[in-house]
């Protein structure tokens, strides 16, 4: 097992990477005292495959276990869908000392964790992610949050896990489509930060496609880390440190937005777009060569993750990139590679240059 601490002083927390962790999910729990009452947030797939192994871990360790299942689905994070899991976390909650588990990917985990956030002013919860991407990013930070019908995490908090459990078992379930989503966010690290991750996969990605128990743990536990460090400098995303984090997330987002979160797009491959925009957007600007740029376009290409946007309008993807978070008094703001391994956020991009890389895009 690997251990990839988040340094946050009182909120420090440790990232579980391993084989067989769901087993273990209740002693890894004692060791924390964080209550005694285990109230998850899941969905239905996910409560079949795991439901029994946890809770046999839990019980066994002497914790009650209540499941809540959500709809699998990008629409689950909405306010009626909060309001509901309230409601009934208020009922089950009577004479317990309650604690919350995020099981499963980045919509139960996004859900969970604002759940977690706001109920009582705030009590415990732990990641227990379930896909690649949820255990390379999602669960990992503090970023809570559930959707408005303009735009993707428009309500949310920065409140941190008390663990975070990757089991690399519960990867090895998913299907292709669901792994190539991760592993859009596993490229984004190589390209902020590390080129040798980034040549890893270049090298290795058939692997990774193939559930290869060490190639995931590799790729796994040093995106862990990237992002733990990240965070552990910039935890509220205030210091400009941060938001490098977001590289291919403008535009990707919106894509998702434009998309009705219809699942013409997952997260993921709305990401590889965003990161393809992006791309030809530091090109157009003189900040990454040609050379560098295709390295990432084909790479994304050949894990087999969209290299062009079909079915979308690009005025409703424009419209709905106004909505970024990150844009500072109406000025709009990208990441923008400048080589593989490192990036700049950049300010005030023209229309123009944007509505041109878009357009490369679409089909």
């Amino acid at each position: 097992m690997k251990k990839v601490r988040v340094q946050l002083d009182n909120r420090s927390y440790n990232i579980l990477v391993g084989h067989g962790l769901l087993n273990d999910c209740g002693r890894i729990l004692k060791k924390l005292n964080i209550g005694t009452d285990a109230f998850i947030i899941t969905n239905s797939r996910i409560a079949n495959l795991y439901k029994k192994t946890i809770r046999k871990s839990l019980e066994k360790s002497g914790f009650t276990v209540k499941f809540e299942l959500i709809a699998d689905s990008e629409r689950s994070k909405s306010l009626s869908c909060t309001g509901d899991i309230l409601n009934k976390l208020s009922r089950y909650d009577v004479n317990k000392h309650i604690f919350i588990i995020a099981l499963g990917g980045g919509v139960v985990g996004d859900l969970s964790g604002f759940v977690a956030s706001i109920y009582k002013r705030g009590v415990p919860y732990v990641q227990v992610p379930t896909t690649l991407l949820a255990q390379v990013d999602s669960a990992i930070g503090g970023k809570v949050a559930v959707d408005l019908a303009v735009a993707k995490n428009m309500v949310g908090a920065f409140y941190q896990p008390k663990v975070v459990i990757c089991d690399i078992c519960a990867i090895q379930t998913l299907p292709p489509r669901q792994v190539r989503n991760g592993l859009a966010e596993v490229i984004k690290y190589g390209v902020i930060k590390d080129a040798s991750l980034f040549k890893y996969i270049e090298s290795n990605y058939k692997r990774i496609l193939e559930l290869d128990v060490d190639a995931l743990l590799y790729v796994v536990g040093k995106s862990c880390k990237i992002k733990a460090d990240i965070v552990a400098k910039d935890e509220f995303d205030n210091r400009g440190l941060r938001t490098i984090l977001n590289y291919g997330h403008t535009m990707g987002h919106a894509i998702e937005a434009a998309s009705h979160y219809s699942g013409r797009y997952n997260h993921g491959e709305s990401i590889a777009l965003g990161m393809l925009i992006s791309g030809r957007i530091s090109t157009s600007l003189g900040f990454i060569k040609k050379s560098e740029a295709d390295r990432i376009e084909r790479l994304i290409g050949n894990t087999g993750l969209p290299i062009a946007i079909k079915g979308v309008r690009d005025e409703d993807i424009y419209s709905a990139h106004l909505h970024d978070k990150k844009f500072i008094k109406g000025k709009n703001r990208f990441i923008l590679a400048e080589k593989i391994g490192k990036v700049s956020v950049v300010d005030s991009i023209s229309d123009r240059v944007i509505c041109k890389a878009l357009e490369a895009y679409l089909k």
